[in-house]
């Protein structure tokens, strides 16, 4: 369908990533009652193994989107599991991996001696920020301490793009998590400036050949915006010129409309593929979504009892995983956050419906 014959009064609406939806073929921004079924995982907006297979009902719970063509090598927002070069089953070669960048970038910028990663990773940001990229937020580093008190502990930290990693090694104090968690994100924030992790022409091409040669596709494919190999296309060349954490930071939104089944419900409202991507490519990841995401899993709450705890536990194991091994972290922690918000949001309604005395 095309987005130049959508009135303006209803294109709104439909691109809301609340999956619930009325009578009319446009939608409404959400519905009083979630009818089982609406939330059916479907094929991600870009192309995965899952995506690109033929399969006869609805598929599986979807994976991260894994776009094979940018993960080859070190870095690209993952850590060093990537590529061969690293095993993330095997944390004493994550470990080797990390202390080696580490110490290669203290040599290249406070001569030998022994670093403090955590100061080096905000210095790091900061001279990003005067050399004049593009930080809308400015170049702070947050971190975020998991509670607990006994080890081991737990530290996340956020870079200013909004990717986040977290300490992946066993760690007996908060200093200790703080310090691993800044080994990782400094790693992945160095490799992220080698001109091998931006998207390039011929980096696209490249990428765009593997997936077809991946998933038995043809070219008509690729030059069709609502194939899921020429979304892929669409992506990249719409990101010319970014590294891979930027990029793997705009993935997380469409993985998170994915997973909540925001994309489904907006291709029943008769949206383009094109014009999701056009939408939310533009679009930051912000309270507003994160509060209309929280709904829809009450409103699954409502219909299935126990739904939160186990999609909470699931993503838990998920971002558990992903730690250790070293990956960038910001799905699995915006799941994490976004199921805890629907607790609340559960808590509070449940509260406000309990008789006063």
């Amino acid at each position: 369908m095309e987005s130049n014959i959508i009135p303006d009064s209803i294109r709104p609406q439909r691109l809301q990533p609340g999956i619930g939806f009325g009578s009319g073929p446009t939608g409404t921004l959400r519905s009083s009652s979630l009818r089982p079924g609406v939330t059916v995982p479907v094929a991600p907006l870009l192309p995965s193994p899952a995506s690109l297979s033929a399969s006869s009902g609805p598929p599986p719970p979807p994976p991260p989107l894994q776009l094979h063509s940018l993960y080859g090598g070190v870095g690209a927002g993952l850590g060093p599991g990537a590529g061969g070069h690293c095993n993330p089953g095997n944390p004493a070669v994550l470990k080797e991996a990390v202390e080696a960048v580490v110490r290669s970038f203290a040599k290249h910028t406070q001569g030998y001696g022994r670093v403090n990663v955590v100061e080096a990773l905000q210095e790091f940001w900061q001279m990003k920020l005067t050399r004049g990229a593009d930080l809308r937020n400015g170049a702070l580093v947050v971190y975020e301490m998991v509670p607990s008190n006994s080890p081991p502990y737990v530290c996340y930290v956020s870079l200013p793009g909004g990717s986040c990693f977290g300490s992946f090694q066993f760690c007996p104090t908060k200093a200790e998590a703080r310090r691993s968690a800044a080994k990782i994100a400094l790693m992945n924030s160095v490799f992220n400036e080698h001109p091998s992790r931006r998207i390039t022409d011929d980096f696209i091409e490249k990428s765009v050949n593997e997936a077809l040669a991946s998933f038995n596709g043809n070219r008509e494919e690729a030059d069709n915006p609502n194939t899921g190999i020429g979304a892929f296309r669409f992506m990249l060349e719409s990101n010319k010129g970014k590294s891979m954490l930027e990029f793997q930071e705009l993935m997380t939104v469409f993985q998170l409309l994915h997973w909540n089944g925001s994309l489904k419900a907006m291709r029943e409202r008769q949206c383009s593929r094109q014009e999701v991507l056009a939408h939310y490519s533009h679009r930051a990841l912000d309270d507003d979504m994160r509060t209309q995401m929280a709904a829809d899993w009450v409103n699954r709450e409502q219909s299935v009892a126990g739904t939160i705890a186990q999609e909470l536990a699931s993503t838990e194991r998920e971002l558990e995983d992903a730690r250790l091994a070293g990956r960038e972290l910001r799905f699995y922690k915006e799941k994490k956050d976004i199921l805890m918000l629907a607790v609340g949001q559960l808590s509070a309604a449940n509260a406000a419906t309990l008789p006063s005395h």
